[in-house]
């Protein structure tokens, strides 16, 4: 059992809310996941530059000096030192580069996300002091989904926690338990992927990952999780744009979502989406079983 939130704004005057008002809704989906807790942020693109959540285990000395030896490598880099996390933001042409960079310099640690739009932060412990830990309610953004966990499948970690990212701007919540993605995950190393942690929810992420670079959109690589990922899902996926949600043919795990001129809100549970605004106006549903579900500011799936 997890909890999980999704907020996608459509009004711009909400924007700089949106740490705060995603906060609430996950520390509310508290007693669904005490082991850990994640948040993924968008906004902010510039067409220009791109950003790296990286997480450290010794963030002391694993930050200490890291804008000077990023630029020892020719990767010029502005650094926001947030608690065990650090945000890395460099020119977009140097994403693929600094990946490279970090293993040589920085072995140990690890990429929470990356892209031109995406924040990720996820540690240990309970919503309310991660969501403290990382001053997640003083961000803003266009959208970002949460998650707490009840761990089933593997080890209580940072690494082990969602939001899961296996693609530029492309992170995963998951709500359930997969029984195919052992399989799944030696077919997707096969074809190149590679997975940090045993977690089920992180295949699904790759699975997605995969999919979209075949060049198919976001709602077309959902619709094909639902023939090729067995198993009880309610997937959570934030793109740099917007955010798809779809449950498995049998929907044994809750949802509810609402939307209104201002917003989409996804929750585990209808409590996740009391506080925002306008909900007493809102149209609420279940989103139906093996139904996808998507918003996108640019475009629709």
């Amino acid at each position: 059992m997890c909890g999980i939130v999704g907020l996608f704004l459509k009004d711009k005057a909400l924007e700089p809310r949106l740490g705060d008002l995603l906060s609430d809704m996950l520390i509310t989906m508290t007693d669904r996941g005490p082991d850990s807790a994640g948040i993924a942020i968008y906004g902010g693109v510039d067409g220009k530059t791109a950003k790296v959540t990286i997480q450290s285990a010794a963030p002391e000395s694993d930050f200490a000096g890291l804008a000077e030896d990023l630029a020892k490598a020719g990767i010029p880099a502005e650094i926001e030192l947030k608690s065990t996390h650090a945000v890395i933001s460099i020119a977009a042409s140097q994403l693929t580069e600094i990946r490279a960079a970090l293993a040589d310099i920085r072995p140990n640690v690890r990429i929470m996300g990356s892209g031109e739009s995406v924040e990720i932060f996820k540690e240990v412990g309970l919503p309310k002091d991660v969501v403290q830990r990382f001053g997640v309610r003083a961000m803003g953004g266009t959208h970002g989904i949460g998650h707490t966990r009840m761990a089933t499948e593997s080890a209580v970690t940072t690494l082990g926690a969602h939001p899961f990212s296996t693609g530029a701007d492309q992170c995963l919540v998951h709500n359930g338990s997969l029984s195919n993605h052992n399989n799944l995950r030696r077919e997707l190393i096969r074809e190149g992927m590679s997975f940090e942690t045993q977690n089920d929810s992180e295949v699904a992420a790759a699975y997605l990952t995969a999919e979209m670079a075949k060049g198919k959109d976001l709602g077309e690589a959902l619709t094909g999780a639902l023939d090729d990922l067995d198993g009880f899902f309610t997937f959570v996926v934030g793109t740099k744009t917007g955010f798809g949600v779809v449950r498995d043919p049998i929907a044994c795990k809750p949802a509810v979502m609402a939307e209104t001129d201002q917003y989409v809100a996804f929750g585990s549970e209808y409590r996740a989406l009391v506080n925002l605004p306008g909900i007493e106006t809102a149209r609420v549903w279940e989103p139906e079983p093996a139904t996808v579900y998507f918003w996108d500011h640019e475009k629709a799936a």
